[in-house]
């Protein structure tokens, strides 16, 4: 007797997807935040926690001191961005458009130079320039003056000697950036420009300028926030009367061991810091840096 055999159907066991056991993002940021958390933003809340002693903040915001170091801050550093934009712009379109020999490593020299320490261009300029310096010395040696203290360049102890080492220390941090648009520039607009006869200096205004603008705001930015934090030149040059918000910050913790009043002046600086900063960051990402 034949017999139909049902065939059973075959079971199915539902296979469970393999979890993957990665470690989320997360986990990850925690090793960099506490190491920022403790190297930087606990300094940075003791310096605001001091600063907020009962009264402290009403006492040095309202006294001639701070003001005069921050009358003296903002136009020093405006002082050197300004000349740092004129400087910066003439030696880079030289370096840029004019041919003559040695223009490459005069290009690689800036860039070495954004390396230099501060102190150290302060120190040739007191070489140069200050009361015993070689321009006092050809000066003694010219005119038969007794001493070389006698001369008549005096200017790098007062705020214009300040000024002028700023200038000359921060004037490459302009050109990096502008040397750089200047190499982005389409140079058949310029072929065109010159063939219709327009003369250099119309070619500048009218042509380089407008291409370069952001790159000059960025660069000039960067230079007004380096300017508001400069210490080791104002300190180095040995500038009588000449005190900014840094100084007046050492002065007031190494000196004077008034913590608190230190700590308010220090969070002012930071303030305009971190504003000045936020502008150069919008310039720059406008400019594409």
């Amino acid at each position: 007797m034949a017999s139909a055999q049902a065939t059973a159907p075959p079971v199915v066991t539902a296979v469970r997807p393999h979890r993957s056991r990665t470690v989320p993002a997360w986990v990850w940021a925690l090793p960099p935040v506490a190491v920022l958390g403790l190297v930087f933003l606990y300094p940075l809340g003791l310096v605001v926690q001091e600063s907020l002693a009962p009264g402290a903040y009403a006492e040095v915001l309202a006294s001639a001191s701070f003001r005069d170091a921050l009358v003296t801050t903002v136009w020093l550093a405006a002082g050197a961005t300004v000349g740092c934009l004129v400087l910066g712009f003439v030696l880079a379109l030289i370096v840029a458009f004019v041919p003559f020999p040695g223009a490459k490593a005069v290009s690689r020299f800036i860039d070495v130079f954004l390396s230099f320490p501060s102190f150290l261009i302060t120190l040739a300029l007191l070489f140069v320039y200050g009361t015993v310096g070689m321009a006092n010395g050809l000066w003694t040696g010219a005119t038969g003056a007794d001493a070389v203290s006698d001369g008549p360049f005096h200017f790098l102890t007062t705020p214009w000697g300040v000024l002028l080492a700023e200038i000359t220390y921060f004037t490459p941090f302009v050109m990096r950036p502008l040397l750089a648009a200047f190499s982005q520039l389409d140079t058949a607009q310029l072929e065109v420009a010159s063939s219709l006869g327009a003369r250099p200096a119309r070619i500048v205004r009218r042509v380089i300028l407008p291409e370069v603008l952001p790159a000059l705001a960025a660069g000039g930015s960067l230079v007004l926030v380096m300017c508001l934090n400069e210490f080791g030149i104002v300190l180095f040059t040995g500038a009588k009367g000449v005190t900014t918000l840094p100084m007046l910050v050492y002065s007031q913790a190494i000196l004077e061991s008034d913590y608190a009043a230190a700590c308010v002046v220090a969070v002012v600086n930071v303030a305009l810091s971190v504003g000045l900063y936020t502008v150069y960051r919008v310039v720059s990402r406008r400019a594409g840096a």
